[in-house]
């Protein structure tokens, strides 16, 4: 595929930071086998902003916790950033997970009583990274919260809370952000501020990957994915003219002329 590239005229195409092939994963339920994944291959190149979609059973969920080094595919190959992480045992997929992925959830899985800056310096903390508090307060100023890093959660908006949780992902500067349900939480208002913020991360090179059976979230990025029972159904690229753009709820809304 390298070769196609460079003879159409593109010099450097991007790097494929997830490569997936293959990828199934099965679950013995007494004498019953459910294939949670049944086949799953595709890409995701830097700089990418996409989304896997599907409903409640189609293994959206299974796909991301292997996506995630959380979990192993029983059969297939997964590349992270150009580790293979099929046959990695569990403090190796610790070690990978925790220098390869920012992760964001639905719940913004805060510690009660520990400030915005103190919270985003946990990874650096576990891994042993110095200048934590620097690094910390530019991730936070990053997501707009620079004036909230000494607050704690209970002192937050939900969305002030998610946009720590956004920060937190982000200081280690991993390969990729995974981002299951990240608004599934919030309100529409504050999911759109959201979204800006991983819009304009987007922009700032970072590869983000969103796990969501919400329409209106996935029309957010370039590319979507969606899964049934277990296959990839569709894998679609949207055209820049056609993805929404998130705007901010302090910006105005326009006025038609």
């Amino acid at each position: 595929m390298q070769r196609d590239v460079e003879q159409a005229g593109v010099k450097n195409p991007p790097a494929v930071v997830i490569r997936a092939d293959g990828l199934c994963k099965a679950y013995q339920m007494g004498d019953v086998t459910v294939r949670a994944l049944n086949g799953a291959t595709f890409e995701v190149r830097t700089g990418e902003m996409m989304s896997i979609m599907g409903p409640s059973g189609s293994g959206k969920s299974t796909l991301m916790n292997i996506l995630g080094c959380l979990d192993q595919p029983t059969t297939g190959t997964y590349w992270l950033d150009g580790t293979e992480t099929s046959q990695l045992d569990d403090d190796e997929l610790a070690s990978i997970r925790n220098k390869k992925i920012g992760f964001v959830f639905q719940q913004f899985n805060l510690l009660a009583r520990t400030s915005a800056v103190e919270q985003v310096e946990l990874p650096l903390l576990y891994a042993g990274v110095s200048q934590r508090r620097k690094r910390a307060l530019a991730a936070l100023e990053r997501v707009g919260l620079a004036d909230r890093s000494h607050h704690r959660p209970t002192e937050l908006s939900g969305g002030q809370q998610q946009r720590v949780a956004i920060a937190r992902a982000l200081v280690g500067e991993p390969a990729i952000i995974l981002a299951d349900e990240p608004t599934g939480a919030l309100d529409s208002r504050t999911s759109e501020e959201v979204m800006a913020i991983f819009q304009q991360l987007n922009r700032e090179g970072i590869t983000v990957v969103f796990v969501t059976h919400e329409r209106d979230i996935a029309e957010h990025t370039r590319r979507i994915i969606r899964l049934t029972d277990g296959r990839i159904a569709s894998d679609l690229s949207i055209p820049v003219e056609e993805q929404r753009i998130a705007r901010t709820i302090h910006e105005p809304l326009q006025t038609p002329v």
